[in-house]
């Protein structure tokens, strides 16, 4: 089951799919500080499709700057913000099976309707059917409160609808998982 990955970070998500059982035959990152692990460092804006492989799924985060919280929230008025599209021309030109993108929840902030709006039709309008939610990396296993949007869509002429799933009843938290080594840590060091 190959995928590509476009604004691959680090390949958290890739790893996360590759745990699922996928394998990632190309990938894109522009960031030049994690090159070394890249199959492709131009930026998206510069590859022409018909240079990246056919195969069954899209997976990707745009950069999340424009939207995050923290940032100065220019949304899709950001360069980087507008790279969203840049998935979607990927995904119209490639037309695998299925897609992920994820983002930031700042996204979701009322600033930032309209963009957000435009963007789920334009991943209708490109023939998929689309699932969206926020989720919280907690509700599943991980111990940290990490909010996350996420935008899933199946080609309309599978008929499937993904379903996210329920979150966990039992959640983790960091003392579930490194409390055992709370005797082996070291000391901070005293810069006075």
């Amino acid at each position: 089951m190959k995928i590509i990955s476009l604004f691959s970070g680090a390949g958290g998500l890739d790893l996360g799919f590759k745990q699922a059982g996928f394998k990632t035959i190309w990938a894109n990152e522009y960031d030049k500080n994690i090159w070394e692990t890249f199959l492709d460092r131009r930026s998206i804006t510069q590859i022409p499709s018909d240079e990246i492989p056919q195969t069954l799924g899209l997976i990707g985060g745009p950069p999340c700057q424009s939207w995050s919280e923290a940032g100065k929230s220019r949304g899709i008025d950001d360069h980087r913000g507008q790279l969203f599209f840049e998935f979607i021309r990927v995904l119209r030109d490639k037309k695998p099976l299925f897609f992920l993108a994820e983002n930031v929840s700042g996204m979701l902030a009322s600033r930032h309707g309209e963009a957000l709006d435009n963007i789920k039709n334009h991943f209708k309008q490109s023939g998929y059917k689309l699932s969206f939610q926020l989720m919280n990396a907690h509700d599943y296993g991980v111990p940290q409160d990490r909010k996350r949007i996420f935008f899933i869509g199946f080609r309309e002429d599978l008929g499937i609808e993904f379903e996210f799933p329920k979150p966990l009843e039992k959640k983790l938290y960091l003392k579930d998982v490194i409390w055992d080594l709370k005797q082996s840590a070291l000391p901070a060091i005293n810069k006075t």
